[in-house]
């Protein structure tokens, strides 16, 4: 490790401070999805749709929720007409959560909004800089896990 000790620690202030930041822009950016829509499921719906579906005991795995959380959040998302079930084609004892034409059209407008937000904020940034951030990011991610604490 390099670096002082009082200059880790107060860039690890900072990043905490910054990370707090773009969470509370995360929570305001599932909420123009949808007013009743909690973070969590917007994050849920995101996933079922990068996925072109999955099972709902998928995301639990993936998230490191407990089952009844992600029953409770698949339900509000169903309840909202942004998510639908189909019978697994290689189970059909088993669920596979779909989003619904009005899940993927919510999310692509909410998606399409978050890209222009970021291509506003980080348009000056230069290619490289874009690289390292991104690769930042993806480390930072990997080190936790992704149902570890911020």
């Amino acid at each position: 490790m390099t670096g002082a000790p009082q200059e880790r620690e107060e860039s690890m202030d900072v990043i905490q401070r910054e990370l707090t930041a773009f969470a509370r822009r995360a929570r305001a950016t599932a909420a123009r999805l949808h007013p009743d829509l909690p973070l969590v499921s917007y994050t849920l719906l995101a996933h079922i749709d990068h996925q072109q579906g999955c099972r709902a005991t998928d995301l639990a795995a993936h998230y490191l929720l407990d089952k009844s959380t992600v029953s409770r959040q698949v339900a509000a998302l169903e309840k909202l007409g942004l998510v639908e079930r189909h019978p697994d084609p290689d189970d059909h004892r088993m669920q596979v959560l779909h989003p619904t034409p009005s899940g993927t059209e919510a999310l692509a407008s909410t998606q399409a909004s978050r890209r222009a937000a970021y291509r506003e904020r980080l348009g000056s940034w230069t290619s490289e800089d874009l690289t390292r951030f991104a690769e930042y990011l993806l480390r930072y991610n990997e080190a936790g896990g992704a149902g570890a604490a911020p």
